[in-house]
């Protein structure tokens, strides 16, 4: 049994001497790989090989990548970047003079916030330090994989549960079959006969004609294949990799047959059930869009 939901949410902290990191990440159904990574300046660096840990466990997905550093010491250590801090702003300024708005009356403090404008020793990232928020980068991957797995569990069970209920409509059909076929007959005796006066009613080609019709609207091979569909689908949905793609394929054959036996139904009772079947595989359907 193995089902992967495209959502999911992993969280890891790192406590190094100085700095608490913290990691998290977060994924909802996507029909590629999106990746949106957001790293404090002084781990740009690593955002290329952060990608790679992603993509190497995560298959497809929206995924948000956030990393939080909150230091855990003061220190006098720093330099301000007042060219920098100068540069936002005048671009601060020229903005609030355009949209016609007052500056903030703690613009200072709004500066010393931004990127770049105050330097610390912290602002540097050795190679011990590094190693340590990797295994944080690395668990919090873990933990969204996990969720997800456990998504999928839920998911797989429901989606089972319906694609069962589609299989159990094709028993419940045949049971108003051999009644459809002699209602059919009767109807189309009845209309000729409110046509045509029964001793000019040619009795062997309206036995041929009813024949025909009736092979016409015989939807046996439509049974049939919507079993093996439905087989297919909660085998596939057991394999050792989540193929939520696959099963998609599989629910657009199931949705032709169903659709196929209401189109030869002429039959109320029959058409319930297909309605039914419908029901079911749209659901199968929404939940799928969240399946890996």
């Amino acid at each position: 049994m193995f089902m992967k939901s495209m959502t999911g949410y992993g969280k890891a902290v790192c406590e190094l001497p100085d700095k608490k990191i913290s990691v998290e990440i977060r994924s909802v159904n996507s029909k590629q790989l999106d990746m949106n990574i957001k790293l404090p300046a002084v781990l740009r660096d690593k955002e290329q090989e952060i990608r790679s840990l992603i993509s190497r466990s995560l298959e497809r997905g929206k995924i948000d990548f956030f990393v939080n550093i909150e230091y855990l010491s003061a220190n006098e250590n720093y330099s301000l970047n007042t060219a920098q801090a100068a540069k936002y702003f005048n671009d601060i300024k020229s903005l609030s003079s355009e949209l016609k708005l007052m500056l903030p009356d703690d613009i200072v403090s709004v500066l010393v916030r931004l990127p770049d404008v105050i330097k610390t020793p912290f602002d540097e990232m050795n190679e011990q330090d590094w190693k340590a928020i990797k295994m944080s980068v690395e668990n919090a991957i873990e933990k969204l994989d996990e969720f997800r797995k456990n998504e999928g569990n839920v998911l797989q069970k429901d989606i089972e549960h319906r694609i069962t209920l589609i299989a159990q409509g094709i028993p419940q059909i045949e049971v108003f079959e051999k009644g459809r076929v002699q209602q059919i007959k009767q109807r189309i005796q009845t209309h000729m006969e409110n046509v045509i006066s029964p001793e000019n009613i040619d009795k062997n080609r309206l036995e041929q004609e009813l024949i025909y019709f009736i092979e016409k609207i015989d939807f046996t091979e439509e049974k049939v294949r919507l079993k093996k569909h439905c087989d297919y689908f909660l085998q596939t949905i057991k394999e050792s990799v989540s193929n939520g793609r696959k099963l998609g394929f599989i629910t657009q054959e199931i949705g032709r047959e169903i659709n196929t036996l209401g189109s030869k139904a002429n039959d109320s009772d029959i058409q319930k059930i297909v309605i039914e079947m419908k029901d079911e595989l749209e659901k199968v359907r929404e939940q799928l869009l969240n399946v890996l």
